[in-house]
């Protein structure tokens, strides 16, 4: 599969927005989507020793089951996803990256641990647009 996966926290409101907003802007059908709390990214995240049960990490994976697949977490994750995006996006992703990385992680920590409180918490993971449910690999 070529399309890159990102793995968002399914009841996190910041999370599901951002999933809309990937979903608006990805004119070129690129990326598909499934919830932390799946069994479908629990998997991904065990086969590279990465935490399943960290619901505050927002992944990207590319190359999904090849021998070439990676995993790119937080602040790196949120780059690459600006880059694939393409055009404008791709701007703001080499502006996001001026900054030290340092100063990158410290922000996005920020905004992780106070997501819920800022902008809400589903008591599940809404389900997807009909249109779009076929880019949800962890749907049924």
């Amino acid at each position: 599969m070529d399309h890159p996966i990102i793995l968002y926290d399914g009841v996190c409101g910041l999370c599901n927005r951002l999933v809309r907003f990937i979903l608006k802007h990805d004119r070129k059908d690129r990326f598909r989507f499934a919830a932390l709390q799946s069994t479908f990214a629990r998997a991904i995240l065990e086969r590279h020793g990465l935490n399943p049960d960290a619901l505050d990490t927002f992944h990207v994976v590319f190359d999904y089951a090849s021998s070439t697949e990676r995993v790119l977490a937080r602040d790196e994750g949120v780059a690459a996803v600006l880059e694939e995006l393409g055009g404008t996006w791709r701007v703001w992703a080499m502006l996001f990256r001026i900054f030290p990385s340092s100063i990158r992680k410290w922000q996005y920590n920020l905004i992780a641990s106070t997501r819920y409180r800022l902008f809400g918490k589903y008591d599940a993971c809404p389900l997807p647009d009909p249109k779009a449910s076929h880019k949800f690999l962890d749907q049924p």
